[in-house]
């Protein structure tokens, strides 16, 4: 449903919201790293949120990026709006060129309700909420730090 770009967008904004501030910028290699994003496309990315005020970069030796209170009082929805565009959440589940209540894809009224709770959620929550919710329950936006196991039958 979200584009890579903007399924990145999102985790580095909240993983900026998780490990940045005004005195502790980061830099795109870091969380392209951290994010094991690609850290050109990253990079572009960053620039585009930049310009449109949902996160704040300064130049220089410390510079890096960062949310102020300002950003942080954004939502998801305005993430996916400057990246994948207002029509994302109106196009077909199954990518059929004319789907709607009247001319329904077999998935349609099974996906409906999912898409309109995340659209809810999206426009309502905050970034900072969000990311409180992240650091509550224990989500998580990479996997980088973890060990994959294979079970015996996997050897």
């Amino acid at each position: 449903m979200l584009s890579n770009a903007c399924q990145y967008a999102i985790r580095s904004i909240f993983y900026l919201e998780m490990c940045s501030d005004i005195k502790h910028k980061i830099g795109v290699k870091i969380i392209s790293e951290e994010l094991e994003v690609p850290q050109p496309f990253l990079a572009k990315l960053l620039q585009q949120l930049n310009r449109n005020h949902l996160v704040t970069s300064t130049k220089g030796p410390y510079g890096g990026f960062y949310l102020n209170e300002e950003n942080k009082q954004h939502s998801v929805w305005d993430i996916v709006s400057v990246i994948d565009g207002h029509e994302k959440f109106n196009q077909c589940f199954l990518g059929l060129s004319k789907c709607g209540d009247d001319n329904p894809c077999p998935v349609h009224f099974t996906v409906i309700a999912f898409k309109q709770k995340l659209f809810k959620d999206f426009k309502e929550k905050t970034i900072e909420q969000f990311v409180a919710e992240i650091q509550k329950k224990g989500r998580f936006i990479s996997l980088k730090s973890f060990d994959i196991l294979q079970s015996d039958s996997d050897s």
